[in-house]
C-alpha cells in the first residue's frame, strides 16, 4: 500500500443525492476507508415538533423523506392516534393503505431511475421512471394539492375523500405499470452492462445488516425476510395478501431487484384494497387541538425501511418530546463496511443502491 490520498466527495456531488460529504481514503483508485459527514441539512425537526400542536406538525413530516411524504404522514398520525386513543374509520384505513402503497411504488421508481443513471445509463431509465411516476403524482395533486411534499393523512383519518373516478384511474395505472415492469426488466435487470456494474458489488451480509440495524429493501436484499407490514401489521395490512421480496447475495443488484419486485407487490396490495373500500366518511370528527398524556412509539414500513415516531406528552397541546427513527440514517451507517476495497466508481454504485434521502438523515 502506497501513500494514502484523501478525496472529499461532496457535499455538492451529483452521486451523493443530497448534501452528503464522504471523506474517502484512497490507495490509487481503491477505497481504503470511508467516513460519511452529515449535518448540512439539519433543521431541528424534532425540536419544531415540540413547539407545534400535534396537527401543526403534520406538514413537517413531508419534509423528512420528501420522496415518500404520504408514508411519513401516516407514521406520525398513527403515533398520535396511539398516544391519544383516537379511532380511525375503516374507509380512511383503506385509503391510507392505497395512498401509502402508491407512494412506495413511485418512491422506488425514483430509486431505480437514479440508480441506473449513477451507473452510466444516462437519462433513458430515469425518464421512463419519472414518466410513470408522473401518473401517480397527478393523482396525488388531485387529492391533496401537492406534487412533491404531499399532505393527505390527518389525525383520525384523511383530509378528504378521494375525487370521482379515482378508483378507475388507479386501476388503469396498475394495468399500465405491470406492463412497464416487464420493460424495466428488459431494459435494466438482465442487461449485461448493468449486471457487470452491480452484481457482487457492495455485498451486505446478514450479520453486518443486523449489527447496523439496517431495515427495508436493503435488509431484505441480504436475505432477511422482515417487513413490518407483515410482522406488526398496521392500518389493516393484515387483510391483504402480498409477498415480501428478498435477495440472495445482498449486493447492489439485489437491492435494485428487491425494489423493483416491491413495486409489483404494492400494486397487488392496492388492487385488493381498491376493490374493497368500505362505505362511510373517511374524515373523523375530532378536535383540531389535542391534549395528551403518556408516551407512544409506532414504527411503519417506509419505502427506505423502518420509520419510527416516539412521542412523550405531559398534558399540553404539543408533545414534550419527539424522537424520529430514520431508516436512511441507520442504513447509511453500513456504507463504510460496504465500500472498503472497492474502486471509487463502485463506491458510487453502492451509495446509489442504498437509496438514502438526506432530509430524513439530518432532520
Amino acid at each position: 500500500m502506497g501513500e494514502l490520498l484523501t478525496v472529499n466527495m461532496g457535499p455538492q456531488h451529483p452521486s451523493t443525492h443530497g448534501v452528503l460529504y464522504l471523506e474517502l481514503k484512497m490507495d490509487g483508485e481503491i477505497v481504503v476507508d470511508c467516513k460519511p459527514h452529515l449535518g448540512y441539512l439539519h433543521r431541528s425537526i424534532e425540536k419544531i415538533a415540540e413547539n407545534r400542536t400535534y396537527t401543526q406538525f403534520i406538514p413537517f413530516t413531508d419534509r423528512l423523506d420528501y420522496l415518500a411524504s404520504m408514508n411519513n404522514n401516516l407514521g406520525y398520525c398513527l403515533a398520535v392516534e396511539k398516544l391519544l386513543n383516537i379511532a380511525v374509520p375503516d374507509r380512511a384505513q383503506y385509503l391510507r393503505v392505497i395512498i401509502a402503497e402508491l407512494n412506495r411504488a413511485v418512491s422506488h421508481l425514483v430509486a431505480i431511475g437514479t440508480f441506473a443513471q449513477d451507473l452510466g445509463a444516462y437519462a433513458t431509465p430515469l425518464f421512463y421512471a419519472f414518466r410513470d411516476r408522473e401518473k401517480i403524482v397527478d393523482l396525488f395533486d388531485s387529492i391533496c394539492g401537492g406534487r412533491l411534499t404531499y399532505n393527505y393523512m390527518r389525525i383520525g383519518g384523511v383530509s378528504a375523500d378521494i375525487p370521482a373516478r379515482t378508483e378507475q384511474i388507479i386501476k388503469d395505472f396498475i394495468a399500465y405499470e405491470r406492463k412497464q415492469l416487464i420493460e424495466y426488466n428488459e431494459l435494466l435487470t438482465y442487461n449485461v452492462i448493468f449486471l457487470a456494474r452491480s452484481k457482487n458489488i457492495g455485498i451486505l451480509s446478514k450479520e453486518v445488516a443486523r449489527s447496523y440495524s439496517v431495515t427495508g429493501p436493503m435488509l431484505r436484499a441480504s436475505g432477511i425476510k422482515w417487513d413490518i407490514r407483515k410482522e406488526e401489521p398496521y392500518s389493516m395490512y393484515d387483510k391483504f395478501d402480498f409477498d415480501v421480496p428478498v435477495g440472495a447475495n445482498g449486493d447492489s443488484w439485489d437491492r435494485f431487484k428487491v425494489r423493483l419486485d416491491e413495486i409489483s407487490q404494492s400494486l397487488r396490495i392496492v388492487e385488493q384494497a381498491i376493490g374493497g373500500i368500505p362505505e362511510g366518511n373517511p374524515v373523523s370528527k375530532v378536535n383540531r387541538v389535542f391534549r395528551g398524556t403518556g408516551e407512544a412509539y409506532v414504527r411503519t414500513e417506509n419505502p427506505r425501511g423502518e420509520l419510527g415516531f416516539y412521542l412523550v406528552a405531559e398534558g399540553g397541546f404539543n408533545p414534550t418530546r419527539c424522537k424520529i427513527r430514520s431508516p436512511s440514517f441507520s442504513n447509511l451507517g453500513a456504507l463504510s463496511e460496504l465500500v472498503k476495497g472497492l474502486n471509487i466508481s463502485d463506491a458510487v454504485c453502492v451509495l446509489g443502491s442504498m437509496d438514502i434521502v438526506m432530509g430524513e438523515i439530518d432532520r
